[in-house]
Protein backbone atom coordinates (compact mmCIF):
# COMPACT_ATOMS: atom_id res chain seq x y z
CA UNK A 1 0.00 0.00 0.00
CA UNK A 2 2.84 2.42 0.79
CA UNK A 3 4.41 1.88 -2.66
CA UNK A 4 1.03 2.48 -4.31
CA UNK A 5 0.57 5.72 -2.40
CA UNK A 6 4.02 6.94 -3.39
CA UNK A 7 3.45 6.17 -7.08
CA UNK A 8 0.08 7.88 -7.08
CA UNK A 9 1.49 10.84 -5.17
CA UNK A 10 4.21 11.30 -7.78
CA UNK A 11 1.62 11.03 -10.54
CA UNK A 12 -0.60 13.63 -8.89
CA UNK A 13 2.32 16.00 -8.47
CA UNK A 14 3.22 15.73 -12.16
CA UNK A 15 -0.11 16.94 -13.54
CA UNK A 16 -2.95 19.24 -12.64
CA UNK A 17 -6.62 18.40 -12.24
CA UNK A 18 -8.52 17.99 -15.52
CA UNK A 19 -11.17 20.68 -16.18
CA UNK A 20 -13.90 18.03 -16.11
CA UNK A 21 -13.24 17.22 -12.44
CA UNK A 22 -15.16 20.11 -10.86
CA UNK A 23 -18.41 19.77 -12.85
CA UNK A 24 -18.30 15.97 -12.52
CA UNK A 25 -17.95 16.20 -8.76
CA UNK A 26 -20.63 18.88 -8.49
CA UNK A 27 -23.06 16.83 -10.57
CA UNK A 28 -22.38 13.65 -8.64
CA UNK A 29 -22.77 15.45 -5.31
CA UNK A 30 -26.08 16.95 -6.39
CA UNK A 31 -27.59 13.75 -7.79
CA UNK A 32 -26.43 11.64 -4.85
CA UNK A 33 -27.66 14.24 -2.38
CA UNK A 34 -31.07 14.24 -4.08
CA UNK A 35 -31.34 10.48 -4.38
CA UNK A 36 -30.30 9.66 -0.83
CA UNK A 37 -33.30 11.56 0.56
CA UNK A 38 -35.52 8.98 -1.17
CA UNK A 39 -33.66 5.97 0.23
CA UNK A 40 -35.17 6.05 3.76
CA UNK A 41 -38.68 6.00 2.31
CA UNK A 42 -37.90 3.04 0.10
CA UNK A 43 -36.30 1.19 3.00
CA UNK A 44 -38.36 2.26 6.03
CA UNK A 45 -41.69 3.73 4.91
CA UNK A 46 -42.64 0.30 3.62
CA UNK A 47 -41.90 -1.09 7.09
CA UNK A 48 -44.07 1.59 8.71
CA UNK A 49 -46.77 0.65 6.21
CA UNK A 50 -46.58 -2.98 7.33
CA UNK A 51 -46.63 -2.00 11.00
CA UNK A 52 -49.85 -0.07 10.42
CA UNK A 53 -51.28 -2.91 8.34
CA UNK A 54 -50.47 -5.48 11.00
CA UNK A 55 -51.93 -3.32 13.76
CA UNK A 56 -55.10 -2.84 11.74
CA UNK A 57 -55.57 -6.56 11.23
CA UNK A 58 -54.62 -7.69 14.73
CA UNK A 59 -56.65 -5.02 16.55
CA UNK A 60 -59.42 -4.53 14.00
CA UNK A 61 -58.25 -0.93 13.72
CA UNK A 62 -59.70 0.79 10.62
CA UNK A 63 -57.57 3.94 11.14
CA UNK A 64 -54.39 1.90 11.04
CA UNK A 65 -55.55 0.12 7.89
CA UNK A 66 -56.30 3.44 6.24
CA UNK A 67 -52.84 4.70 7.18
CA UNK A 68 -51.27 1.58 5.66
CA UNK A 69 -53.25 2.01 2.48
CA UNK A 70 -52.33 5.67 2.10
CA UNK A 71 -48.68 5.16 2.98
CA UNK A 72 -48.46 2.43 0.33
CA UNK A 73 -49.50 4.98 -2.30
CA UNK A 74 -46.90 7.49 -1.08
CA UNK A 75 -44.28 4.73 -1.09
CA UNK A 76 -45.21 3.88 -4.70
CA UNK A 77 -44.79 7.50 -5.82
CA UNK A 78 -41.42 7.83 -4.09
CA UNK A 79 -40.34 4.44 -5.47
CA UNK A 80 -41.01 5.73 -8.99
CA UNK A 81 -39.02 8.91 -8.32
CA UNK A 82 -36.20 6.87 -6.84
CA UNK A 83 -36.16 4.65 -9.92
CA UNK A 84 -35.69 7.70 -12.14
CA UNK A 85 -32.94 9.30 -10.07
CA UNK A 86 -31.21 5.97 -9.54
CA UNK A 87 -31.18 5.33 -13.28
CA UNK A 88 -29.53 8.71 -13.86
CA UNK A 89 -26.89 7.82 -11.27
CA UNK A 90 -26.13 4.53 -13.00
CA UNK A 91 -25.50 6.36 -16.30
CA UNK A 92 -23.36 8.94 -14.52
CA UNK A 93 -20.99 6.28 -13.28
CA UNK A 94 -20.15 5.31 -16.83
CA UNK A 95 -20.22 8.77 -18.40
CA UNK A 96 -18.47 10.80 -15.70
CA UNK A 97 -16.15 8.20 -14.17
CA UNK A 98 -14.79 5.91 -16.91
CA UNK A 99 -11.53 5.56 -15.00
CA UNK A 100 -13.40 3.89 -12.16
CA UNK A 101 -15.62 1.65 -14.25
CA UNK A 102 -12.94 0.81 -16.81
CA UNK A 103 -10.35 -0.20 -14.24
CA UNK A 104 -12.43 -1.56 -11.37
CA UNK A 105 -15.80 -2.29 -12.98
CA UNK A 106 -15.33 -6.05 -12.62
CA UNK A 107 -15.26 -5.63 -8.83
CA UNK A 108 -17.20 -2.41 -8.27
CA UNK A 109 -20.02 -3.45 -10.59
CA UNK A 110 -20.82 -6.69 -8.77
CA UNK A 111 -22.86 -5.11 -5.93
CA UNK A 112 -24.86 -3.11 -8.49
CA UNK A 113 -25.79 -6.33 -10.28
CA UNK A 114 -27.20 -7.61 -6.99
CA UNK A 115 -28.98 -4.29 -6.43
CA UNK A 116 -30.69 -4.66 -9.81
CA UNK A 117 -32.17 -8.01 -8.78
CA UNK A 118 -33.55 -6.54 -5.55
CA UNK A 119 -34.92 -3.54 -7.45
CA UNK A 120 -36.98 -5.72 -9.79
CA UNK A 121 -38.16 -7.87 -6.88
CA UNK A 122 -39.28 -4.76 -5.00
CA UNK A 123 -41.05 -3.35 -8.07
CA UNK A 124 -42.99 -6.59 -8.55
CA UNK A 125 -44.21 -6.82 -4.97
CA UNK A 126 -44.98 -3.09 -4.69
CA UNK A 127 -47.37 -3.59 -7.60
CA UNK A 128 -48.90 -6.71 -6.06
CA UNK A 129 -49.34 -5.06 -2.66
CA UNK A 130 -51.04 -1.93 -3.99
CA UNK A 131 -53.22 -3.88 -6.43
CA UNK A 132 -54.06 -6.35 -3.67
CA UNK A 133 -56.07 -3.87 -1.61
CA UNK A 134 -59.73 -5.01 -1.89
CA UNK A 135 -58.71 -7.99 -4.01
CA UNK A 136 -56.77 -10.33 -1.69
CA UNK A 137 -57.76 -11.69 1.68
CA UNK A 138 -56.39 -9.47 4.51
CA UNK A 139 -53.52 -11.62 5.73
CA UNK A 140 -52.47 -12.81 2.28
CA UNK A 141 -52.33 -9.19 1.25
CA UNK A 142 -50.24 -8.31 4.31
CA UNK A 143 -47.67 -10.98 3.52
CA UNK A 144 -47.28 -9.72 -0.04
CA UNK A 145 -45.93 -6.52 1.51
CA UNK A 146 -43.16 -8.26 3.46
CA UNK A 147 -40.98 -8.88 0.35
CA UNK A 148 -41.28 -5.15 -0.43
CA UNK A 149 -39.61 -4.22 2.85
CA UNK A 150 -37.02 -7.01 2.65
CA UNK A 151 -36.06 -6.35 -0.96
CA UNK A 152 -35.68 -2.62 -0.28
CA UNK A 153 -33.26 -3.45 2.53
CA UNK A 154 -31.40 -5.84 0.23
CA UNK A 155 -31.12 -3.19 -2.49
CA UNK A 156 -29.80 -0.65 0.00
CA UNK A 157 -27.28 -3.21 1.26
CA UNK A 158 -25.98 -3.75 -2.26
CA UNK A 159 -25.44 -0.02 -2.84
CA UNK A 160 -23.77 0.34 0.55
CA UNK A 161 -21.52 -2.60 -0.36
CA UNK A 162 -20.29 -0.68 -3.42
CA UNK A 163 -19.76 2.51 -1.43
CA UNK A 164 -18.01 0.80 1.48
CA UNK A 165 -15.79 -1.07 -1.00
CA UNK A 166 -14.54 2.32 -2.25
CA UNK A 167 -13.56 3.16 1.33
CA UNK A 168 -11.92 -0.20 2.05
CA UNK A 169 -11.36 -1.99 -1.27
CA UNK A 170 -10.72 -5.71 -1.26
CA UNK A 171 -11.66 -8.94 -2.96
CA UNK A 172 -9.70 -8.39 -6.16
CA UNK A 173 -6.24 -9.01 -7.58
CA UNK A 174 -4.38 -6.35 -9.56
CA UNK A 175 -1.76 -7.19 -12.17
CA UNK A 176 -0.10 -4.45 -14.20
CA UNK A 177 -2.75 -2.05 -13.00
CA UNK A 178 -5.67 -4.23 -14.15
CA UNK A 179 -8.11 -6.36 -12.18
CA UNK A 180 -7.39 -9.96 -13.13
CA UNK A 181 -9.37 -11.79 -10.45
CA UNK A 182 -12.43 -10.91 -8.36
CA UNK A 183 -13.69 -12.60 -5.20
CA UNK A 184 -17.34 -11.47 -5.13
CA UNK A 185 -18.06 -12.35 -1.50
CA UNK A 186 -15.06 -10.32 -0.32
CA UNK A 187 -16.05 -7.42 -2.55
CA UNK A 188 -19.58 -7.34 -1.17
CA UNK A 189 -18.76 -8.03 2.48
CA UNK A 190 -15.69 -5.81 2.60
CA UNK A 191 -14.15 -4.49 5.79
CA UNK A 192 -16.44 -1.45 6.04
CA UNK A 193 -19.69 -3.08 4.88
CA UNK A 194 -21.34 -4.15 8.12
CA UNK A 195 -20.77 -0.87 9.93
CA UNK A 196 -21.88 1.28 7.02
CA UNK A 197 -24.91 -0.91 6.36
CA UNK A 198 -26.10 -0.88 9.97
CA UNK A 199 -25.52 2.86 10.19
CA UNK A 200 -27.51 3.53 7.01
CA UNK A 201 -30.32 1.14 7.93
CA UNK A 202 -30.88 2.81 11.29
CA UNK A 203 -30.64 6.22 9.63
CA UNK A 204 -33.40 5.19 7.20
CA UNK A 205 -35.78 4.32 10.02
CA UNK A 206 -34.91 7.51 11.88
CA UNK A 207 -35.51 9.73 8.84
CA UNK A 208 -38.70 8.01 7.69
CA UNK A 209 -40.05 7.87 11.25
CA UNK A 210 -39.47 11.54 12.02
CA UNK A 211 -40.71 12.70 8.60
CA UNK A 212 -43.95 10.76 9.03
CA UNK A 213 -44.32 12.02 12.60
CA UNK A 214 -43.68 15.60 11.49
CA UNK A 215 -46.54 15.43 8.96
CA UNK A 216 -49.08 14.36 11.58
CA UNK A 217 -47.65 16.71 14.21
CA UNK A 218 -48.24 19.59 11.79
CA UNK A 219 -51.79 18.32 11.30
CA UNK A 220 -52.42 18.23 15.05
CA UNK A 221 -51.14 21.80 15.35
CA UNK A 222 -53.89 22.74 12.87
CA UNK A 223 -56.52 21.11 15.05
CA UNK A 224 -56.64 17.67 13.43
CA UNK A 225 -56.48 15.67 16.63
CA UNK A 226 -58.47 12.60 15.58
CA UNK A 227 -57.33 9.11 16.42
CA UNK A 228 -56.20 8.74 12.81
CA UNK A 229 -53.63 11.53 13.21
CA UNK A 230 -52.51 10.36 16.63
CA UNK A 231 -51.96 6.82 15.34
CA UNK A 232 -49.98 8.05 12.34
CA UNK A 233 -47.83 10.24 14.57
CA UNK A 234 -47.13 7.49 17.10
CA UNK A 235 -46.18 4.83 14.54
CA UNK A 236 -43.66 7.17 12.93
CA UNK A 237 -42.31 8.76 16.10
CA UNK A 238 -41.94 5.53 18.08
CA UNK A 239 -40.09 3.85 15.20
CA UNK A 240 -37.59 6.71 15.10
CA UNK A 241 -37.40 6.84 18.90
CA UNK A 242 -36.37 3.18 19.06
CA UNK A 243 -33.79 3.48 16.29
CA UNK A 244 -32.16 6.72 17.47
CA UNK A 245 -30.47 5.49 20.68
CA UNK A 246 -29.20 2.43 18.80
CA UNK A 247 -27.82 4.74 16.13
CA UNK A 248 -25.89 6.78 18.70
CA UNK A 249 -24.26 3.61 20.05
CA UNK A 250 -23.47 2.37 16.54
CA UNK A 251 -22.13 5.79 15.53
CA UNK A 252 -19.82 5.93 18.51
CA UNK A 253 -18.48 2.47 17.67
CA UNK A 254 -18.04 3.41 14.00
CA UNK A 255 -16.02 6.49 15.00
CA UNK A 256 -13.48 4.26 16.73
CA UNK A 257 -13.48 1.92 13.74
CA UNK A 258 -12.73 4.86 11.44
CA UNK A 259 -9.96 5.91 13.84
CA UNK A 260 -8.29 2.54 13.33
CA UNK A 261 -9.12 1.76 9.68
CA UNK A 262 -9.40 5.19 8.02
CA UNK A 263 -6.99 7.52 9.87
CA UNK A 264 -7.07 10.20 7.16
CA UNK A 265 -10.86 10.52 7.39
CA UNK A 266 -10.69 10.55 11.18
CA UNK A 267 -8.11 13.34 11.11
CA UNK A 268 -10.48 15.37 8.92
CA UNK A 269 -13.42 14.67 11.22
CA UNK A 270 -11.40 15.85 14.22
CA UNK A 271 -9.90 18.82 12.33
CA UNK A 272 -6.45 17.65 13.43
CA UNK A 273 -3.48 19.17 11.52
CA UNK A 274 -0.72 17.26 13.34
CA UNK A 275 -0.34 13.88 14.98
CA UNK A 276 -0.70 14.25 18.74
CA UNK A 277 -1.92 12.83 22.03
CA UNK A 278 -4.37 14.54 24.39
CA UNK A 279 -6.28 15.69 21.31
CA UNK A 280 -9.24 17.97 22.05
CA UNK A 281 -12.65 17.59 20.47
CA UNK A 282 -13.09 20.74 18.37
CA UNK A 283 -16.64 22.02 18.15
CA UNK A 284 -17.15 24.03 15.00
CA UNK A 285 -14.19 25.74 13.42
CA UNK A 286 -12.47 25.45 10.07
CA UNK A 287 -8.97 24.82 8.78
CA UNK A 288 -7.19 27.89 7.38
CA UNK A 289 -3.65 27.53 6.03
CA UNK A 290 -3.30 24.27 7.94
CA UNK A 291 -4.35 25.77 11.28
CA UNK A 292 -7.61 25.44 13.22
CA UNK A 293 -9.62 28.65 13.41
CA UNK A 294 -12.82 29.63 15.23
CA UNK A 295 -13.32 26.25 16.93
CA UNK A 296 -14.17 25.55 20.57
CA UNK A 297 -11.82 22.86 21.97
CA UNK A 298 -12.95 20.36 24.60
CA UNK A 299 -9.66 19.19 26.19
CA UNK A 300 -8.62 15.54 25.67
CA UNK A 301 -12.09 14.54 24.47
CA UNK A 302 -11.10 13.27 20.98
CA UNK A 303 -8.40 11.04 22.46
CA UNK A 304 -10.83 9.77 25.09
CA UNK A 305 -13.47 8.94 22.50
CA UNK A 306 -10.95 7.26 20.19
CA UNK A 307 -9.07 5.13 22.70
CA UNK A 308 -10.67 5.73 26.13
CA UNK A 309 -7.45 7.38 27.33
CA UNK A 310 -6.28 11.00 27.14
CA UNK A 311 -2.89 9.69 25.99
CA UNK A 312 -4.38 8.05 22.87
CA UNK A 313 -2.30 9.04 19.87
CA UNK A 314 -4.26 10.22 16.83
CA UNK A 315 -2.68 10.55 13.39
CA UNK A 316 -3.04 14.05 11.98
CA UNK A 317 -3.23 15.38 8.47
CA UNK A 318 0.56 15.81 8.45
CA UNK A 319 0.86 12.00 8.36
CA UNK A 320 -0.68 11.99 4.87
CA UNK A 321 1.71 12.55 1.92
CA UNK A 322 1.40 16.19 0.89
CA UNK A 323 0.48 15.29 -2.71
CA UNK A 324 -2.60 13.31 -1.63
CA UNK A 325 -3.50 15.32 1.45
CA UNK A 326 -7.06 16.67 1.38
CA UNK A 327 -7.43 20.41 0.98
CA UNK A 328 -8.30 22.70 3.87
CA UNK A 329 -11.72 23.22 2.32
CA UNK A 330 -12.41 19.48 2.11
CA UNK A 331 -11.25 18.94 5.70
CA UNK A 332 -13.42 21.79 6.97
CA UNK A 333 -16.41 20.42 5.06
CA UNK A 334 -16.00 16.96 6.60
CA UNK A 335 -15.54 18.35 10.09
CA UNK A 336 -18.54 20.69 9.95
CA UNK A 337 -20.76 18.02 8.38
CA UNK A 338 -19.82 15.64 11.18
CA UNK A 339 -20.60 18.30 13.79
CA UNK A 340 -24.00 18.95 12.22
CA UNK A 341 -24.78 15.23 12.14
CA UNK A 342 -23.87 14.70 15.79
CA UNK A 343 -25.50 17.93 16.98
CA UNK A 344 -28.81 17.20 15.26
CA UNK A 345 -28.73 13.60 16.51
CA UNK A 346 -28.54 14.75 20.11
CA UNK A 347 -31.23 17.38 19.49
CA UNK A 348 -33.52 14.63 18.21
CA UNK A 349 -32.60 12.49 21.22
CA UNK A 350 -33.70 15.36 23.48
CA UNK A 351 -37.02 15.37 21.61
CA UNK A 352 -37.40 11.64 22.25
CA UNK A 353 -36.71 12.16 25.97
CA UNK A 354 -39.27 14.97 26.00
CA UNK A 355 -41.82 12.55 24.54
CA UNK A 356 -40.99 9.98 27.22
CA UNK A 357 -41.57 12.60 29.91
CA UNK A 358 -44.90 13.68 28.40
CA UNK A 359 -45.97 10.04 28.05
CA UNK A 360 -44.92 9.22 31.62
CA UNK A 361 -46.90 12.19 32.96
CA UNK A 362 -49.93 10.90 31.01
CA UNK A 363 -50.45 14.22 29.28
CA UNK A 364 -52.29 14.31 25.94
CA UNK A 365 -49.84 14.69 23.06
CA UNK A 366 -52.28 16.83 21.10
CA UNK A 367 -52.16 19.54 23.78
CA UNK A 368 -48.38 19.84 23.93
CA UNK A 369 -48.04 22.72 21.48
CA UNK A 370 -44.30 23.34 21.81
CA UNK A 371 -43.58 19.64 21.66
CA UNK A 372 -45.63 19.33 18.47
CA UNK A 373 -43.87 22.35 16.98
CA UNK A 374 -40.52 20.64 17.54
CA UNK A 375 -41.88 17.40 16.11
CA UNK A 376 -43.13 19.27 13.04
CA UNK A 377 -39.54 20.26 12.17
CA UNK A 378 -37.96 16.98 13.28
CA UNK A 379 -38.35 15.52 9.79
CA UNK A 380 -36.28 18.30 8.24
CA UNK A 381 -33.68 17.91 11.01
CA UNK A 382 -33.46 14.16 10.35
CA UNK A 383 -32.99 14.72 6.60
CA UNK A 384 -30.26 17.31 7.31
CA UNK A 385 -28.61 14.78 9.61
CA UNK A 386 -28.70 12.15 6.85
CA UNK A 387 -27.18 14.51 4.30
CA UNK A 388 -24.45 15.55 6.74
CA UNK A 389 -23.51 11.94 7.39
CA UNK A 390 -23.32 11.23 3.66
CA UNK A 391 -21.09 14.27 3.14
CA UNK A 392 -18.81 13.06 5.94
CA UNK A 393 -18.44 9.68 4.26
CA UNK A 394 -18.01 10.87 0.68
CA UNK A 395 -15.90 14.01 1.10
CA UNK A 396 -13.90 12.26 3.82
CA UNK A 397 -12.60 9.82 1.20
CA UNK A 398 -11.15 12.56 -1.01
CA UNK A 399 -8.88 12.82 -2.96
CA UNK A 400 -9.50 9.11 -3.52
CA UNK A 401 -12.26 7.38 -5.43
CA UNK A 402 -10.92 3.95 -4.47
CA UNK A 403 -8.76 4.50 -1.40
CA UNK A 404 -5.12 3.67 -2.05
CA UNK A 405 -5.73 2.66 -5.67
CA UNK A 406 -7.49 5.34 -7.72
CA UNK A 407 -7.46 9.10 -7.31
CA UNK A 408 -10.65 10.98 -8.15
CA UNK A 409 -8.82 13.06 -10.75
CA UNK A 410 -7.79 9.84 -12.53
CA UNK A 411 -11.31 8.40 -12.41
CA UNK A 412 -13.05 11.33 -14.14
CA UNK A 413 -13.61 11.60 -17.86
CA UNK A 414 -11.30 13.91 -19.78
CA UNK A 415 -13.57 14.42 -22.78
CA UNK A 416 -15.94 17.29 -23.48
CA UNK A 417 -17.53 20.12 -21.50
CA UNK A 418 -19.57 18.70 -18.62
CA UNK A 419 -21.29 21.90 -17.50
CA UNK A 420 -24.12 21.61 -20.09
CA UNK A 421 -24.68 18.01 -18.97
CA UNK A 422 -24.87 19.20 -15.35
CA UNK A 423 -27.39 21.87 -16.35
CA UNK A 424 -29.53 19.27 -18.13
CA UNK A 425 -29.49 17.03 -15.06
CA UNK A 426 -30.57 19.97 -12.89
CA UNK A 427 -33.54 20.56 -15.18
CA UNK A 428 -34.50 16.87 -15.15
CA UNK A 429 -34.27 16.60 -11.38
CA UNK A 430 -36.19 19.85 -10.89
CA UNK A 431 -38.97 18.52 -13.12
CA UNK A 432 -39.03 15.18 -11.33
CA UNK A 433 -39.00 16.84 -7.91
CA UNK A 434 -41.77 19.31 -8.76
CA UNK A 435 -43.81 16.53 -10.34
CA UNK A 436 -43.45 14.29 -7.29
CA UNK A 437 -44.47 17.10 -4.93
CA UNK A 438 -47.46 17.96 -7.13
CA UNK A 439 -48.64 14.34 -7.11
CA UNK A 440 -48.25 14.03 -3.33
CA UNK A 441 -50.07 17.33 -2.74
CA UNK A 442 -52.89 16.18 -5.03
CA UNK A 443 -53.17 12.91 -3.12
CA UNK A 444 -53.18 14.77 0.19
CA UNK A 445 -55.99 17.07 -0.92
CA UNK A 446 -58.08 14.11 -1.97
CA UNK A 447 -57.54 12.46 1.39
CA UNK A 448 -58.51 15.63 3.21
CA UNK A 449 -61.69 15.93 1.16
CA UNK A 450 -62.66 12.41 2.20
CA UNK A 451 -62.35 13.29 5.89
CA UNK A 452 -60.85 11.21 8.68
CA UNK A 453 -64.22 9.80 9.74
CA UNK A 454 -64.87 8.01 6.44
CA UNK A 455 -62.93 5.00 7.65
CA UNK A 456 -63.93 1.42 7.03
CA UNK A 457 -62.07 -1.85 6.75
CA UNK A 458 -60.52 -1.54 3.26
CA UNK A 459 -60.69 -5.21 2.34
CA UNK A 460 -63.51 -6.38 0.13
CA UNK A 461 -64.58 -4.89 -3.21
CA UNK A 462 -67.63 -3.16 -1.73
CA UNK A 463 -66.05 -1.52 1.34
CA UNK A 464 -63.28 0.86 2.19
CA UNK A 465 -62.46 4.52 2.03
CA UNK A 466 -61.13 4.16 -1.50
CA UNK A 467 -64.13 2.31 -2.94
CA UNK A 468 -64.19 4.66 -5.90
CA UNK A 469 -60.82 3.31 -6.98
CA UNK A 470 -62.15 -0.21 -7.44
CA UNK A 471 -63.17 -0.93 -11.04
CA UNK A 472 -66.72 -2.22 -11.51
CA UNK A 473 -66.77 -5.56 -13.26
CA UNK A 474 -69.21 -6.22 -16.06
CA UNK A 475 -72.54 -7.46 -14.79
CA UNK A 476 -72.18 -6.10 -11.27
Amino acid sequence: MTDTLQVLAQHLASAGDPPQLLPARQQMAFTLGFHIILVPFGVALTTLMLIANHRGLRRDDPEALLLARRWSKVAAVLFAVGAITGTVLSFELGILWPGLMGRFGAAFGFPFAIEGLFFFLEAIFVSIYIYGWDRLSPWVHFWTGVPVALSSIGGAAAVIAANSWMNQPGGFTLRDGRVVAVRPVEVFFNGAFWWEMLHMLLAAYIVAGFVVASVYAAGMLRGRTSRYHRTGFLIGFLTAAVALPLQLVVGDTIARYVFQAEPAKFAAIELLPSTATHVPETLGGILVDGRVRYGIPVPDMASLLAGFRPSTRISGLNAIPAQVRPSDQAVSTVHLAFDVMVGLSFALLALVLWFVWVWWRRRPISRQRWFLRCCAVSGLAAVACLESGWITTEVGRQPWTVVGHLLTRDAVTTQGNLWPLFAAVLVIYAAVGVGAVAVLVSIKRRWQSEGDDSVAVPYGPRSGADLADVPVEAGE
